[in-house]
């Protein structure tokens, strides 16, 4: 019998990158998740969050998270199948219902939870489920989790979508699962032809769409929105991490399907509810999003700028189809130049992703930049420059 912990012990790529002094990961904030941080002792200009609308700092959302701190304790300790449910979590998903357009929301602790808990429950022995290559790692895992069978079509490929449907015998339910934005790539799937598709072959459709909140349709409603397709998709999900600067996540679908899924997600069933602090933070959050749709604006005017500014600098973008969407990626190609340049900009005061294999494809790896309703075009300038002048320095 081998020692189990053998693979531990094998040195890997991050033994090799930390000794080369260009380790991406793990960087300690020392401040608040804002437009500028400190990091490590040194201010940065931060194009690495998913804070789109900048609400983390919201005094409003701050103050919300403290009084249910203050008013009903740090934790449920329990499941909200049994003594986890507050009157907060209910009132949450209420009105994110009404928000989102649709019947019923139930919420999870996490996004990841989430997309496990939607579907390994929707999902049985002999349905399957067709996936967008490029769909989160979380959908991936719930997928395993599930008893379908798992097929893949190429990313935004109709034509290789309608080829996987047809391999779905007609005596077996069908699950089409998609990103409406695609959390590297900041493109937006073709929910059009997908909705076609499913209505055609008789499939449900899903969309994760946790980079779809707060970022596209009308008010920040989505993806969904954003085509006008909201009675077409069957099932949202979506996370309080991102445009709802909190954490958690929820499934936002019909009733019947939603009661089904509360009594059948063992993710759901077998964990510990949504503190209450975080369920005050979303709800805040959220009515912030209804107050001021205006953040919705501000966010594309700046995706567009800074796609305006680095087009300016020659600066080579990954194609997408989503101009107004904040993650705006840069073709870095390869994995050390990759970090390399990464470090550099972090020692040049700002903060970026990096984006390596199997997030992108082989010898297509990426500084992945997200930005904030709440950056100005001054900082963004500021920015751009020193991303330009970091870049001039490598043959890229």
């Amino acid at each position: 019998m081998i020692d189990l912990f053998e693979k531990c012990n094998k040195r890997g790529m991050a033994d090799e990158v930390k000794d080369m002094g260009i380790y991406p990961y793990f960087h300690a904030l020392e401040s608040k998740q804002d437009v500028e941080v400190i990091m490590e002792g040194k201010r940065r200009i931060m194009l690495g969050s998913n804070n789109y609308l900048g609400l983390t700092t919201c005094p409003e959302v701050i103050a919300a998270g403290v009084e249910a701190y203050q008013t009903l304790g740090s934790g449920c300790s329990g499941s909200r199948f049994l003594n986890g449910t507050l009157k907060l979590h209910l009132e949450l998903e209420q009105e994110l219902a009404s928000f989102l357009r649709k019947d019923a929301v139930m919420t999870w602790s996490t996004g990841f939870q989430t997309n496990l808990g939607i579907v390994s429950t929707i999902v049985g022995l002999n349905d399957y489920v067709i996936m967008d290559k490029e769909n989160h790692a979380s959908l991936y895992d719930a997928c395993r989790l599930s008893y379908g069978k798992m097929l893949r079509f190429e990313h935004n490929d109709m034509a290789d979508l309608e080829a996987k449907l047809q391999r779905v015998p007609a005596d077996k339910g069908c699950l089409i699962v998609t990103d409406g934005v695609f959390s590297m790539g900041g493109d937006i799937a073709n929910l059009p032809e997908i909705c076609r598709l499913a209505k055609q072959y008789g499939a449900r459709v899903m969309v994760d769409d946790s980079h779809g909140l707060g970022v596209l349709g009308e008010g920040g409603r989505g993806t969904a929105s954003y085509y006008g397709l909201e009675d077409q998709v069957d099932i949202y999900m979506g996370t309080f991490s991102k445009s709802l600067a909190s954490l958690g996540g929820y499934m936002a679908a019909g009733e019947r399907v939603v009661e089904y899924v509360k009594h059948a997600s063992r993710p759901f069933i077998f964990s510990a509810s949504l503190p209450p602090a975080n369920a005050a933070a979303a709800l805040a959050a959220l009515r912030q999003l209804e107050a001021h749709p205006e953040l919705v604006e501000k966010l594309q005017n700046n995706a567009l700028y800074m796609r305006q500014k680095l087009n300016e600098k020659n600066i080579k973008m990954r194609p997408s189809n989503g101009e107004r969407v904040p993650i705006i990626p840069i073709y870095t190609y390869e994995e050390i130049p990759t970090l390399t340049i990464a470090k550099d900009l972090y020692e040049h005061g700002v903060y970026v992703n990096s984006s390596l294999p199997p997030a992108t494809a082989q010898h297509e790896c990426l500084l992945r930049t997200s930005l904030m309703a709440s950056h100005t075009y001054e900082l963004i300038d500021e920015a751009v420059d020193i991303i330009a002048d970091v870049l001039s320095h490598y043959d890229l």
